[in-house]
């Protein structure tokens, strides 16, 4: 199966799946879960859901077992979406992609050093700067300005 069918199907379950947890799944375990990607075998007998979970560990846990309890759902909601000989058993995965990210950011807060506020660059423009002129060689004149001793 060529790998540009993969990927459409890949991203139709994405789609269904999604749409069905955010507005169909009435599990109260399955809250605060975004799906990420979705990895799609080539016999298109096997879908790898990957969904990422706001929440402690615990929270998570919850989440992932109430997905695994509702892909008999899921599954049938796909099996109308997308036309293949067979519907794909999913299997959902936790990604890990954010919290790795979050914990990168924290790394480097830590090991970066903070700019101090009174070396903050100043953007500020003053009356005496002495910046080339942008209009010079323009249609319109430069304009003059007063400055009082």
């Amino acid at each position: 199966m060529s790998s540009r069918r993969l990927l459409k199907a890949a991203e139709a379950i994405r789609e269904v799946v999604a749409t069905a947890v955010l507005m169909q799944i009435r599990d109260p375990r399955v809250c605060n879960v975004t799906v990420t990607f979705v990895e799609v075998s080539g016999d298109m007998r096997h879908a790898k859901v990957h969904v990422s979970v706001m929440g402690d560990e615990k929270v998570q846990r919850l989440s992932l077992q109430g997905l695994r309890s509702s892909a008999g759902f899921l599954q049938e909601k796909i099996a109308r979406r997308i036309d293949t000989r067979y519907t794909p058993k999913l299997q959902f995965v936790l990604d890990k992609g954010s919290e790795n990210a979050e914990a990168i950011n924290r790394i480097l807060e830590e090991v970066l050093p903070r700019e101090a506020p009174d070396t903050a660059r100043d953007d500020t423009i003053t009356s005496d700067d002495t910046s080339p002129d942008l209009n010079a060689g323009g249609d319109d004149p430069p304009v003059e300005t007063d400055s009082a001793p």
